[in-house]
């Protein structure tokens, strides 16, 4: 965590030394600033090149920093960068790898730059709600351009190197990264005597029609930030590199980068980062733990689901073989997948190669002994115990010793199903989200006998098929359907006493989630919940439930896949258009109940949505289902359409105040099936404690 210090001929090397991608922490900064002071007071040396260890010449600012005292100690990374642009002595900056955030703009501070082809050079802050604060917007707008620097910063996009080489950003593009810090030695020892040194803020930002581009990107990047304010930020600041004095647009885009940090949105957005990589951290589960190799996968189950799983495997390059029962389920489920892939290639996402290449990745059968060498197998099966349970004895029977025995169920106790095998200690829970192929959440359910190498496997392989993979317990629908079961029901309730569906769907999109609870439902596929409900009758009979949702099935209307549902559909149009006859049936049935019918306010609906889930999400937490709130929220965020820039259920209840979260519930106790609104105690007890879920 240094920067380290030695002399080739006339020329200082000091590379930092942080991993894993040598992180700009208070330690690193600390010597980098001395190491130029070394450099300086030596007489002997007349030029310094500034490199990075092992895989990255700077991410930027250390991670691990993020939120202590540490990032705003001296030297802090304006002083860093003030030091290097200061240095009497030419600075070469020797990139190579990953250029990111702090790491580009010290780069920037540096007289020149020498680059290595395939350098990701990028400044993403806008990623985390922010916009670059030590000088970014301002220096690098004066070497690529103002138009290449606003696409750069405000999609926060990596860019290679050899992308920009005919820009003013590097002096020189070494083709063969071995060769760089021998390069930029050599380059260093060309330059040392040039004098004025040159330095970026002396260069001067131009457009031919500057007003009318900073208008035309304010407009367009508004029209795309939704509920972001960084992007617009970004504008702003990037507009002050070429109407402001340096030094003004200096403290200009500082103030900005302050504000921004307080901002609920930046707040939740970094949340959301750090929650993503605590999912993969398991207390029990030590880092170095043996993993299980997967070198052959195998599904069982061409339907939708199936179908889609098998896709991540070969996209992941990971042979996979599909077992159905019958041939013409199993040309379904081919169908399917060459569907998909096509309309990839139509969307410029694919290639024809790859597209071929995937396919020869995936095959099929009718027989359980031709899976038997596989290194895991997912079960993707009709949601029922007695069908699960019978193909796990099946998989018991044939799988080689060693192998990972997963079930994609989404409520099934795993438990239970890992008792019919005799091998418990492989068997585990891997819910993939539908279309599974592009939902980026993977819950992964750890059963009481589940191997820790298993666990461990779970979460490498998610890593591999580039899914958010989040630890469950063992419960009733594990985090996710468990919590998602009591929105549902207040989304009912809301029908009965007056709303339409229309009128909850609009009010929690508005709130910003991707998509209502009946325009989901109608694109789950309403008899999924049908389903639920009827076993739910007979293991939980004291659970109340609006029956519209039921009679709606009853009328055979399940959805998009039925062409009517909540709403109707017309063919060839997914667009979910308004029905009178769910409507009116909606309103006979409160007739029915002797419910009256009110005026229902879009806050109640999102109160009464959102602080179900919240409720739940406490009720799971301290029961152990999920070992982090913010491992509930990852849930939520990539599986299930919660606003990104809220940050979750958990940090939402935060932000809003858990005292009035508990107020609101302890209010709709009181109304009808108040049951249903029993605060849970753990929220009870941070509330009185003025404490939160996550902070």
């Amino acid at each position: 965590m240094s920067a380290e210090y030695t002399v080739q001929g006339q020329v200082a090397v000091i590379t930092l030394n942080n991993p894993p991608v040598n992180g700009l922490g208070l330690e690193t900064r600390t010597a980098a600033v001395q190491a130029i002071g070394r450099a300086e007071a030596d007489e002997a040396v007349k030029a310094i090149v500034l490199t990075g260890a092992g895989k990255a010449f700077s991410g930027g600012a250390d991670i691990r920093e993020f939120n202590s005292p540490k990032a705003l100690t001296e030297p802090t990374l304006h002083t860093l960068i003030r030091t290097v642009e200061g240095s009497s002595k030419p600075v070469v900056a020797a990139i190579h790898s990953v250029c990111m955030g702090g790491g580009l703009e010290l780069a920037l501070g540096c007289n020149y730059r020498v680059a290595a082809a395939g350098a990701q050079i990028a400044l993403p802050e806008v990623k985390l709600g922010l916009i670059p604060g030590a000088g970014g917007t301002q220096r690098l707008p004066r070497l690529v351009g103002i138009e290449r620097a606003l696409e750069m910063i405000v999609t926060g996009v990596p860019v290679p190197s050899e992308k920009l080489a005919g820009s003013a950003l590097f002096d020189e593009l070494v083709p063969d990264a071995s060769e760089l810090l021998s390069a930029a030695i050599k380059f260093a020892e060309n330059i040392a005597d040039v004098r004025p040194l040159p330095k970026v803020r002396d260069r001067k930002v131009a457009h031919p029609d500057l007003d009318a581009f900073l208008k035309g990107a304010r407009e367009r990047v508004k029209a795309a930030a939704g509920a972001f304010p960084a992007p617009v930020a970004c504008v702003d600041a990037i507009a002050a590199s070429a109407t402001m004095p340096f030094e003004d647009g200096l403290k200009f885009e500082r103030d900005r980068f302050l504000q921004l940090k307080e901002t609920t949105e930046s707040k939740a957005l970094r949340h959301s980062f750090f929650a993503e990589r605590a999912a993969s951290k398991i207390p029990d589960v030590p880092a170095d733990t043996p993993l299980r190799n997967i070198a052959k996968a195998a599904v069982i189950g061409a339907g939708t689901m199936g179908a889609g799983i098998a896709m991540n495997f070969a996209n992941a390059g990971i042979p996979v073989t599909i077992l159905e029962m019958k041939r013409d389920a199993l040309d379904k489920g081919f169908a399917t997948i060459r569907k998909n892939y096509e309309s990839a290639l139509k969307k410029g996402k694919l290639t024809s190669e790859k597209l071929e290449e995937r396919l020869n990745l995936i095959s099929g059968t009718l027989s359980y002994e031709e899976i038997a060498d596989a290194d895991i197998v997912i079960e993707a099966v009709f949601e029922e115990m007695a069908v699960k349970a019978q193909v796990f004895r099946e998989l018991d029977k044939v799988m080689k010793p060693g192998a990972i025995l997963a079930s994609n169920t989404s409520t099934l106790d795993i438990n239970k199903i890992a008792a019919v095998t005799s091998r418990p200690q492989d068997v585990i829970g891997l819910h993939f989200f539908s279309p599974a192929q592009v939902m980026k959440l993977l819950e992964i359910v750890r059963g009481a006998q589940t191997g820790k190498d298993v666990l461990a496997t779970a979460l490498a392989l998610s890593k591999k098929l580039k899914k958010t993979g989040v630890v469950a317990g063992v419960c009733d629908g594990f985090i996710g359907n468990r919590m998602l079961e009591q929105y549902l029901r207040q989304a009912g309730f809301l029908l009965d006493e007056g709303a339409t569906p229309e009128q909850v769907d609009k009010a929690i999109e508005k709130f910003g989630f991707a998509m209502g609870p009946f325009r989901m439902s109608d694109l789950a596929g309403n008899d999924v919940g049908w389903y639920i409900r009827k076993r739910r009758a007979v293991e939980s009979p004291h659970l109340v439930y609006s029956r519209t949702a039921d009679i709606l099935c009853e009328l055979g209307r399940f959805g998009q896949k039925s062409g009517a549902g909540w709403y109707d559909y017309k063919p060839g149009d997914r667009h979910a258009h308004p029905s009178q006859l769910v409507n009116d049936m909606i309103a006979d049935y409160s007739r029915q109940q002797g419910i009256r019918r009110r005026k229902v306010s879009d806050e109640e609906i999102i109160e009464r949505l959102v602080y179900a889930l919240v409720n739940e999400g406490a009720r799971i937490l301290e029961e152990g289902i999920a070992l982090r709130a913010s491992d509930i929220d990852m849930v939520y965020l990539s599986g299930y359409g919660f606003p990104l820039h809220r940050g979750g259920p958990m940090f939402y209840a935060d932000t809003v105040g858990l005292p009035h979260v508990l107020e609101a519930i302890e209010r709709y106790a009181r109304g009808r099936h108040g049951e249903a609104w029993a605060p849970a105690p753990l929220m009870v007890r941070l509330a009185i404690e003025g404490k939160g879920f996550v902070s």
